[in-house]
């Protein structure tokens, strides 16, 4: 399975491809990189050149999965409005691709990475360059953290993959669940 992360941003968005056995215990880096944007630029052309950029990239890597960051809450809302804008934009590529689609907070990435939910960047590129096996820290750190998306990705999305795939055996008996109600009553 190959997994394209996505950290998205106005001015520099980080995109990674990471492929794995799918349930986490390994993977491995295919490529990384940066979308640079020029804040002369209107937004609306920084949107059209992230678009194409990653579109060029799920068409040359051919992942099967896009993972991206959730948006974060800024003091300011037009930093948050526009993040949101970046986004869509990076869901609108991934839909458009048919590709499988995960949505995890700048939290979670962490957590599952660095096992802190507020580590720090760097630590975050260390973890990173030790969990892909490289031999130097993946940079800018928009790449990390594109790439640690994509590894969040192999760890939660196998987790739900093994739920939906255990459902359907898990048969709901309304009689069984009656008495088990009954006993835990009494």
């Amino acid at each position: 399975m190959r997994v394209l992360g996505i950290d998205p941003g106005s001015e520099t968005t980080g995109w990674g491809v990471v492929e794995g056995d799918g349930n986490g215990h390994s993977y491995r880096l295919i490529e990384f990189g940066v979308v640079k944007l020029s804040s002369a630029a209107t937004f609306s052309s920084r949107l059209l050149k992230i678009s194409r950029a990653l579109e060029e990239v799920i068409a040359r890597l051919k992942p099967d999965a896009c993972a991206i960051e959730e948006a974060f809450y800024s003091v300011n809302p037009k930093v948050t409005l526009k993040l949101g804008q970046v986004r869509g934009v990076a869901l609108l590529a991934a839909e458009t691709a048919a590709l499988e689609i995960g949505e995890y907070s700048p939290r979670l990435v962490k957590q599952t990475v660095a096992g802190y939910g507020n580590a720090e960047k760097h630590q975050v590129q260390q973890m990173v360059r030790v969990l892909l096996s490289l031999r130097e820290v993946p940079e800018p750190h928009d790449a990390a953290d594109a790439l640690a998306v994509a590894i969040c990705h192999f760890h939660h999305a196998g987790v739900s993959q093994r739920l939906a795939a255990a459902e359907p055996r898990a048969k709901f008996n309304p009689a069984v669940a009656a008495a088990a109600r009954r006993r835990a009553i009494r």
